[in-house]
């Protein structure tokens, strides 16, 4: 995927040309990593471009900040529109969003408060993270040898950039072995999530999905697919999983804005189900891409129109 550099990007309030969003090489997140950011989608929807649950991202950077003692100077409404005014400004009908504030260019060392924080918003044209095929065909994955951080190590609620050194880890990993992706475990060895993903299982016709408390992020998408599920009659369990459980599901699939709704044919070379998208994923994917696709009611108010 390559940029295009001809856009704006916000940057401290200000809209400015795409080669000029620049930081300090001796900014603390370079070294650090001191950062906290959201990863969110416009669709062109039947009825124009609509930004999919917005406020719920930003108060989740918001949030996300507080954790770290990251001092964000700008309110919730004033995210919202800096994200709605760089769509607006590059002129896209559909892009990938990244939000991001972080520690900039004041002194170096651990300790974080006297470097001030940098807020910006960038938009680009993204497809399927995972591949074209994915959303139909599956996706072949494995369990990465490396594991999520315990909750007293890292906040894993947190989406922060220091925590996906570890998803790089395991990101990198996969695809040096062939596979799309991975499962990473967490610290008592049950299943946590993907290396930018929640997991969901089907099993008897049951939806599971690791607990917040199995060291997952709490996804917006993840939200998003449990309450459709619900509303399309299906039980939904939020607990721990053990490793091979997973195995012998029917079904496997990914959530997550880059991923939207993945289906998984294998894991470890194991068979998944019948070996592609089966069908209560379909649904849930016919049911995910109507809602943000404005092509039924949006009762829950999930599409922010720019």
């Amino acid at each position: 995927m390559a940029f295009d550099e001809s856009g704006k990007i916000w940057f401290n309030g200000e809209l400015v040309d795409w080669k000029d969003a620049q930081i300090h090489v001796l900014s603390h997140v370079v070294h650090y990593g001191s950062s906290v950011f959201e990863g969110l989608r416009c669709y062109n929807t039947e009825k124009g471009p609509a930004v999919f649950r917005l406020r719920d991202h930003m108060k989740r950077l918001i949030n996300s900040a507080k954790i770290y003692r990251i001092d964000i100077p700008y309110t919730l409404d004033e995210l919202c529109e800096a994200v709605k005014e760089t769509i607006r400004a590059n002129e896209l009908e559909s892009c990938y969003v990244r939000p991001i504030a972080f520690r900039g260019y004041n002194e170096l060392g651990v300790y974080p408060m006297n470097c001030p924080v940098e807020t910006v918003v960038a938009v680009w044209e993204w497809g399927q993270y995972l591949g074209e095929d994915a959303l139909e065909q599956g996706i072949d994955i494995c369990t990465s040898t490396w594991r999520k951080m315990a909750p007293d190590t890292m906040p894993n609620i947190a989406k922060a950039g220091s925590n996906y050194m570890n998803s790089q880890l395991a990101k990198m990993e996969s695809v040096a072995n062939g596979y799309s992706e991975s499962i990473v475990l967490n610290y008592h060895g049950d299943v946590g999530e993907g290396s930018g993903e929640n997991l969901f299982m089907i099993e008897d016709g049951v939806l599971y999905t690791p607990d917040i408390g199995s060291s997952v992020l709490n996804g917006i998408t993840r939200n998003t697919v449990i309450q459709l599920a619900k509303d399309l009659g299906y039980e939904v369990r939020e607990e721990r999983i053990p490793r091979e459980r997973v195995y012998i599901a029917d079904e496997l699939f990914f959530t997550g804005t880059a991923a939207e709704l993945s289906p998984i044919r294998s894991v470890d070379k194991i068979t998944i189900g019948q070996g592609k998208r089966g069908p209560i994923t379909k649904e849930l994917q016919d049911s995910l891409f109507d809602v943000i696709n404005n092509k039924v009611e949006d009762k829950y108010g999930w599409l922010d129109f720019i």
